[in-house]
């Protein structure tokens, strides 16, 4: 792939390079089957945490590495929970995952000619059910009939009503007009914002861009939890926090887990919300994925971690965007392509001509190397400048930036063809040895790489390494 086109596709994203800068990206579209430049978006976004872990080392030892991408590995890696593989069952464990998800979940035609995208996201099914008019096991076919009864927009408003899931498939033009669509059009696909003051931390010693980072993660699946994944593939200590009542989608966890230890908290409990209130004062990175707002009625807001813990980076995603009408509305990988006109064009190139989804997980996988650029970046500035940092990413930002790359891909000569050298083995203690993808990015000084096998929810203290 031409370094200009990477270029090109950075200064699209609202971001630059260093002038020097020293990077190769092999491989050349088409790769997936999409109208859409995947493999372009995804190893572009791949070499951003490579220059992003360079400058980690840069400030660290005064050296620079270069950084080489292959393209067909970097868009394998929007597909990476699909090669997790449980080898004493030869289980790939994310796919019954997809399959419950089927008759809630899905792009659905209504009344009026349009479709809408439903998802029952963990919790949200009873509340479709009960707004489709629907019993608590309908079946596909029902689903569908209900949806056909209904208007797109309409059925829209109802779910805002609600705060669930689901939206209607839009145009790309369409979205540009929503008002969403133009809260976010001149935000860049990560935004770094200093939040606070406070002296340089250099970093201890260490033989990885991230030794001694340690990073807080409380995301869910998947675009939250593939952040603190790439920066763990640096060196970084990332201990994974959930609580005893979230519904865990294990197979997903299993992916996204490479790289980090697993802790269990209940921030309803006094005595255990202390404990989060003591990990974040020995953090680097809090990085979060929940809906606008709701950490911050907790009192984990970005500005109120930077009062607890001056020089954090506070790495905030969610789906449609930080600001705008509909910033704090849930949503997904799915909901994100259809709102931005993504899940629309894919629809154009098929010969169906309905609405469809990429043919992987986009925005999430990406998503997440986005934020992990810009939380390196930061770690990178309070090294030298100090300060508290806000690093803010979106699914919808990203799906944006997708399209700004080009829609004109060549679908039928895609081919990915064989990615078997991509994967490694790994040794387990709670699900037996394990296939899964390696990092899609080589460097030459420290080459990227996960320390720490996927564990069980709970398995490891709440509490930090010794740096």
């Amino acid at each position: 792939m031409q370094r200009s086109i990477v270029e090109q596709a950075v200064g699209l994203a609202g971001l630059s390079l260093p002038g020097d800068t020293h990077f190769e990206v092999t491989g050349d579209e088409p790769i997936l089957a999409s109208p859409h430049r995947l493999g372009t978006g995804a190893a572009t976004a791949r070499v951003l945490t490579g220059v992003a872990a360079s400058e980690l080392w840069r400030v660290r030892t005064g050296r620079p590495q270069s950084i080489s991408v292959d393209a067909t590995h970097a868009a394998a890696a929007l597909r990476s929970y699909l090669f997790v593989r449980l080898l004493e069952h030869d289980e790939r464990p994310g796919l019954e995952v997809a399959a419950r998800q089927r008759v809630l979940g899905g792009i659905v035609a209504t009344r009026d000619g349009r479709f809408v995208q439903l998802h029952p996201s963990f919790n949200d099914g009873p509340a479709i059910r009960e707004e489709l008019g629907l019993g608590e096991d309908p079946t596909r076919e029902e689903v569908e009939a209900a949806v056909a009864r209904r208007d797109a927009f309409e059925l829209e408003a109802a779910f805002i009503a609600r705060k669930i899931c689901g939206g209607v498939v839009m145009t790309r033009s369409e979205w540009a007009d929503h008002p969403q669509g133009r809260a976010i059009a001149d935000w860049p696909v990560v935004r770094i914002t200093k939040i606070g003051d406070a002296p340089p931390e250099p970093f201890a010693e260490g033989d990885r861009p991230a030794s001694g980072v340690r990073v807080l993660d409380l995301t869910r699946v998947l675009a939250g939890p593939t952040c603190a994944k790439t920066i763990a593939e640096h060196g970084a200590d990332v201990l994974h926090v959930t609580a005893p009542h979230l519904d865990r989608p294990g197979p997903f966890d299993i992916e996204t887990g490479i790289g980090k230890r697993q802790a269990s908290l209940d921030l309803n409990d006094p005595g255990q919300a202390e404990t989060m209130r003591a990990l974040i004062a020995g953090t680097d990175v809090f990085s979060q994925g929940y809906r606008l707002g709701t950490l911050a009625r907790r009192g984990l807001s970005p500005e109120a971690l930077a009062r607890l813990r001056p020089g954090i980076v506070y790495v905030s995603e969610n789906c449609y965007g930080h600001v705008g009408p509909w910033a704090e509305r849930p949503g997904w990988e799915q909901l994100g392509q259809a709102a931005t006109g993504m899940s629309h064009r894919e629809g154009t190139a098929s010969l169906t001509g309905v609405p469809r989804l990429a043919p992987a997980a986009v925005n999430d996988y990406t998503t997440g190397f986005l934020a992990a650029y810009g939380a390196m970046i930061a770690l990178a500035r309070r090294a030298t400048e100090g300060g508290s940092w806000h690093v803010q990413a979106s699914l919808s930002q990203t799906c944006m930036w997708y399209q700004r790359l080009g829609d004109d891909n060549d679908v039928e000569r895609a081919d990915p063809g064989d990615t078997g050298s991509f994967v490694a083995e790994m040794e387990t203690a709670d699900f037996g040895p394990i296939e899964y993808l390696r990092p899609a990015l080589s460097m030459s000084g420290t080459e990227p790489r996960w320390d720490l096998p996927p564990a069980r929810s709970g398995a490891h203290d709440p509490a930090w390494l010794p740096r």
